[in-house]
Parts: structure tokens; C-alpha cells; sequence
């Protein structure tokens, strides 16, 4: 086992250090030459995503999907994430976090458009789309399609559901157990009773949404990820209030950080250039998932009047994940540093900066992140069920979904009790897969791309219909 977790190990370090990091940092700087800057149209963008578009086909309404999608990605990641990329690469991660945001809008915007533009119906007049689809119709390529398929869905069995249990049940461990004295012997392992409890719960909450399908699952995200976003905001507000005073030295530290050629041995002032752009893209690629072709699988299911409406509405989960929520964490973090010394970079792992921070606010601090994190995890386990359970249509047809969501709701009962490094690690490692025939898609079809783009936005086409018929597939 420790062989195969070592192997795992280096192919991860591998797939998600340069070569992914050229890859879709290329992609992203591509997209955006290619569609002419389309991130200066986000206003835009924000406003369709508020906007009904009932009398078209399509199984929700476009905010509905815009919350789905961004249920998967505002995640831990948003949160642990960025501390741990701070303390890896110094406080310039959060520039680099920020410009890859920036840069990766025109990324989703382009997977979301060639989903929708290669998007079928099933005999039900359900929507099916996604990327397999964008590959098979649009590159008829199949078994490119299926290996994107089955990536999708095996990372899903980690970064979706396995890894987000297990964060919820250590936030639930660590406010009601911290002494572990609510733990029991379990087949000669030491178990929280807390922990497995959160588990059941997770699982039973899980289910009663997902078995609803897509309707019930955009529903509750519809709800829930605004509430959950604006909650963490609002604390992140509050502590930049608090550090007001060091806020621009904060700013200052971020920007002169993320273009320092000096290595100073960690802390705030970074490990150099260098170091500060692998840990700050990495994060801000893993974050928003740009170019990774999850979020487009449930654009496929909007209504929409054209691609291009939707793909623009989609391109706002990038900004709103990265450009915004990580970078508001990066100024809290940065600014606490600053304005209180015991919260030490070079001392404080990763994963407890934002902690640190948050306790800042007296009372309330705490429980907004404890909280937070509880929802972010609870949000991505719903979004991932659903693309998923897309995936696993495309290739074995509609009689593999009860047995897959029984199985992943299977793993949410296992997950708080298990060891999850090979797990995460071996999430890592298909979400990388997946990547690469997504990012082929956008590069094969980005022709298609720049002539909708043309079309639509800069010929002023938004409103219009797109009466192309959608083919009608028997799944």
C-alpha cells in the first residue's frame, strides 16, 4: 500500500505541477486572445445570470445552474486553500490566485459554450451535455469522450464526495469532541462517535436531495450556495474592517511578494517569484476548476435562448470563486498576518491561517467558519453527485444511476472513519485526467467558439433565439 500511495504521489506531483499549470494557464491566456478580453462583458454576464429565460428549452432555470455549478467549486478549497498557498508561496499566491482567476472567465465561459452548443436531449426531453458530448459530436472522437466520462466520475468518488464528508466530520469532531472523549473501538480503530454520526447525517441529507435529480438538486443549491457565500463574505468584511488600518500594507505586501526575485525563507515575504506563481496559479486553477469541464455538464440543463447566454452566465462562477471569494480570503489572511504578529506564517500550518483570522471577530468568528465550511463541503458533494450522475448516463445509460448514487452515498457513510490520503491523492489525479480531453475540446472547437462569440456578444445578438434543433438520444 505504501508503495502504490507513493506511486500515486509522484504522478500527482507531477500532473498538477508544471505541465497542468502550462496547460491550462495557456488555455486560460489563449481563450481570452481568442474571444477578444470577453471577461470585460462580466457585468453583463451578471445581470443574464438573474434574468428568466422560461420559453426555451432546458430542465432549470439559468441561476439554477449558475448555483450548482458554483456549489462544486466555492468549496474548502476557498477557505484551506488559499492559507495553505500562502504559506507555501508567501503572500504574492494571492496575486497570481487572483490573475489566474482573471484570466480562466474566458475558460469556463468557452467549455460552457461547446457544451451547450453540442448538448442532446434523452427520450424524456431531458438535457444531456457536457464535454463527453462536445467531444463526441463536436470532434467525433467517442473514446475520448468515455475516458472523460469515467475520469469524471472517479474523481468524484473523492474531491466530490469522500474528501468533503471527511472535512465536515473533522470541523464537527474538532467544535464538539476536541478531547476525544466521545470515541469508541471500531474493529480495532479508534473512532470519533461524532465524526461517524456526521458521516450518517451527511449521507442521509445527501440522498434525499440527489434521489430527486437535478430539479431537487438545483433547488436546494439555488438556495443554499447564496446564503452560504454572502454568510463568509460578509465575516471576510468584517475582519478587513477590523484591519482597516493595515489594509493597504497588506495590498502593498501581496503585489511587491508575487514579482520578488528574492527568496527569504518563508513567511509573508515569500520564497520568491517563482514560488509564489506555482503555489498561487495551481490554487487558483484547482479552485474554480476553469478548464477541468465539471461546471459545464450542468450549464448543459439551463434554459437558455442561445449558447452564448448561458456560457457568459457560467463565466461568472470563475469571478465569483476566485476573483472575489479568494481574494478576499488572501487580504484577510494577509492583513491578520500583519496586524497580529502571534499568527505567524512560518509557525501556523495552512489549513488553520483562515481560522486564525476569523477568531479575530469575537463571539461569532468561529462558528461563521465552522459553519461555512460545513456548507461549502455539503454544497460540493451535491454538484459533483449530479455531474456524475451525467457521466455515468453517457456510458452505461440511465440503469447505472440508482446503483451509482447508492454507492456514493455508500462512501459518505465510510469517508469521516477512513484514512483519505490516497483517496485525495487519487482524486487529484483524475480531476488532472480529466482536464486534458476538455482542454483539447476548447482548443479543437475554439473556431466554433470565436464565431458565436462574434455573433452574439460583439454583434449584439444576446437576445436572440437559436432555433438550431438539439438531436434527441436514446439513454
Amino acid at each position: 500500500m505504501n508503495f502504490i500511495s507513493e506511486i500515486a504521489e509522484n504522478i500527482d506531483s507531477f500532473l498538477w505541477g508544471l505541465p497542468m499549470i502550462i496547460i491550462l494557464l495557456g488555455t486560460h491566456i489563449y481563450m481570452t486572445i481568442r474571444t477578444r478580453f470577453m471577461q470585460r462583458k462580466i457585468g453583463t454576464a451578471i445581470r443574464l445570470s438573474v434574468t428568466k429565460d422560461p420559453e426555451v428549452d432546458g430542465d432549470i432555470s439559468p441561476f439554477q445552474a449558475l448555483t450548482t455549478a458554483l456549489a462544486s467549486t466555492i468549496g474548502t478549497g476557498n477557505i484551506i486553500g488559499v492559507g495553505t498557498a500562502i504559506t507555501l508561496g508567501g503572500a504574492g499566491a494571492v496575486l497570481w490566485c487572483w490573475l489566474t482567476g482573471v484570466f480562466g472567465i474566458a475558460t469556463k465561459y468557452a467549455e460552457s459554450l461547446i457544451a451547450m452548443r453540442y448538448r442532446v436531449k434523452d427520450k424524456d426531453g431531458k438535457m444531456q451535455g457536457g464535454a463527453m458530448y462536445a467531444i463526441e459530436r463536436g470532434l467525433h472522437q467517442k473514446w475520448l469522450a468515455v475516458l472523460f466520462a469515467l475520469f469524471a466520475i472517479l474523481a468524484s468518488f473523492g474531491i466530490g464526495s469522500s474528501v468533503q464528508t471527511n472535512a465536515i466530520a473533522n470541523v464537527m469532531n474538532n467544535t464538539f469532541n476536541p478531547d476525544n472523549n466521545l470515541n469508541i473501538a471500531f474493529y480495532g480503530h479508534t473512532v470519533s462517535m461524532v465524526s461517524l454520526i456526521s458521516g450518517l447525517l451527511v449521507a442521509l441529507f445527501v440522498a434525499l436531495v440527489i434521489f430527486g435529480g437535478i430539479k431537487s438538486i438545483s433547488s436546494v443549491c439555488e438556495k443554499l450556495v447564496p446564503f452560504m457565500a454572502v454568510m463568509y463574505v460578509l465575516g471576510c468584511i468584517i475582519i478587513l474592517i477590523i484591519n482597516a488600518d493595515v489594509l493597504w500594507q497588506a495590498v502593498c505586501t501581496i503585489v511587491s511578494s508575487a514579482f520578488s526575485t528574492q527568496a527569504f525563507g518563508g513567511g509573508l515575504v515569500g520564497t520568491g517569484v517563482m514560488m509564489a506563481a506555482r503555489y498561487g496559479v495551481a490554487r487558483g486553477l484547482f479552485s474554480n476548476e476553469s478548464g477541468m469541464g465539471s461546471a459545464p455538464i450542468v450549464a448543459s440543463a439551463a434554459q437558455s435562448r442561445n449558447p452564448v447566454r448561458q456560457a457568459m452566465i457560467s463565466s461568472t462562477g470563475t469571478f465569483w470563486d476566485t476573483v472575489v471569494v479568494c481574494l478576499m480570503t488572501g487580504l484577510v489572511i494577509v492583513s491578520s498576518c500583519i496586524k497580529n504578529p502571534n499568527i505567524d506564517v512560518g509557525v501556523i500550518d495552512g489549513d488553520q491561517l483562515t481560522s486564525a483570522a476569523f477568531a479575530q471577530i469575537p463571539v461569532i468568528g468561529t462558528p461563521i467558519l465552522v459553519v461555512g465550511i460545513v456548507l461549502f463541503a455539503f454544497s460540493t458533494i451535491l454538484g459533483w453527485s449530479y455531474y456524475a450522475e451525467r457521466c455515468v448516463e453517457y456510458i452505461f445509460g440511465r440503469k447505472g444511476i440508482i446503483p451509482f448514487k447508492l454507492v456514493f452515498v455508500l462512501v459518505l457513510i465510510v469517508a469521516p472513519v477512513t484514512a483519505l490520503d490516497l483517496v485525495w491523492t487519487c482524486a487529484d489525479i483524475f480531476n488532472g485526467l480529466m482536464t486534458i480531453p476538455n482542454v483539447v475540446a476548447i482548443i479543437a472547437l475554439s473556431s466554433t467558439i470565436v464565431k458565436d462569440t462574434d455573433y452574439y456578444i460583439y454583434g449584439n445578438h444576446l437576445d436572440e433565439f437559436d432555433r438550431t434543433e438539439i438531436p434527441v438520444v436514446d439513454k
